[in-house]
């Protein structure tokens, strides 16, 4: 019963173009067979403490997923509620958050590979073994290569990410993904940090990043080399996941006319 004078309640604010109401309230309980009376028993109550509290949720939850532009699930926005002191559980905001329409950004379902194994495999060592973990910044980087499609081709864009704070502190973009893109992005990691002694930088095996020229960038920086295993993804988690944000959270957001205009959006500024 409750819903039906909820729906009523929704309906009532229907207005027709000159303004006036499109459907009366004896209309609408005739039709979903419940007595005008009891809509408007109903509709005086002064609402629940759990109506109330869900209200109340209801408007930070819209808070939340707008000040994030419309990027955070409800795992996400539980997790922020939470650092607000608003104590919940993540299926009271899912629930919530499907009542309100609140949809986040989704994956798109095509994917482009960039790895190329290279064919005379380096004898790298993996360093990380899968721990992204690191108790200083600087002191573990992790890099990947993702693409953006524009309407005159893909752009290639190389990121580094510091596994201390999980923020991107080196990237570049060009039109196509050999090693100067890569150099181009830990050379800018290298510039935003103060990287300690004996710092990690892991990729996967792609032959870029196995390349003598990488080598001796990396080198020429005081950094030491890793690499996971090819066509693993655990072995470059930290690098995918935050990959697989950027492409859902800000790259698959807009359509790029052109490369320039895809390195000009600012979407790591």
């Amino acid at each position: 019963m409750k819903f039906r004078y909820e729906y009523i309640d929704a309906q009532k604010a229907t207005m027709n173009d000159d303004g006036s109401p499109r459907y009366s309230i004896k209309q609408m309980c005739a039709w979903l067979q419940v007595s005008t009376s009891g809509f408007y028993e109903w509709f005086s109550r002064p609402a629940s403490a759990t109506e109330q509290r869900r209200d109340r949720l209801k408007t930070l939850i819209v808070k939340a997923f707008e000040d994030n532009d419309g990027r955070y699930g409800y795992r996400r926005v539980h997790a922020t509620l939470a650092r607000w002191g608003q104590l919940c559980t993540p299926e009271l905001v899912r629930v919530l958050m499907r009542e309100l329409g609140l949809v986040p950004c989704q994956p798109r379902r095509s994917r482009k590979g960039t790895t190329r194994q290279a064919g005379k495999q380096a004898l790298i060592p993996d360093l990380v073994n899968r721990d992204f973990t690191a108790t200083a910044p600087g002191e573990k980087l992790v890099g990947d290569i993702t693409y953006i499609r524009t309407w005159e081709g893909w752009l290639y864009l190389a990121l580094v990410i510091d596994c201390y704070s999980r923020k991107i502190v080196g990237w570049a973009m060009d039109d196509n993904y050999r090693t100067p893109l890569i150099q181009a992005a830990i050379e800018m990691a290298a510039t935003n940090l103060d990287l300690p002694k004996g710092a990690i930088f892991h990729s996967d095996r792609g032959s870029n990043y196995t390349s003598e020229e990488f080598a001796a960038t990396l080198t020429g920086l005081g950094i030491r080399q890793s690499v996971g295993r090819t066509g693993i993804c655990y072995y470059t988690a930290l690098s995918e996941a935050t990959n697989g944000a950027v492409k859902v959270e800000l790259v698959n957001r807009e359509e790029y006319p052109t490369r320039k205009y895809a390195m000009g959006a600012g979407l790591l500024r």
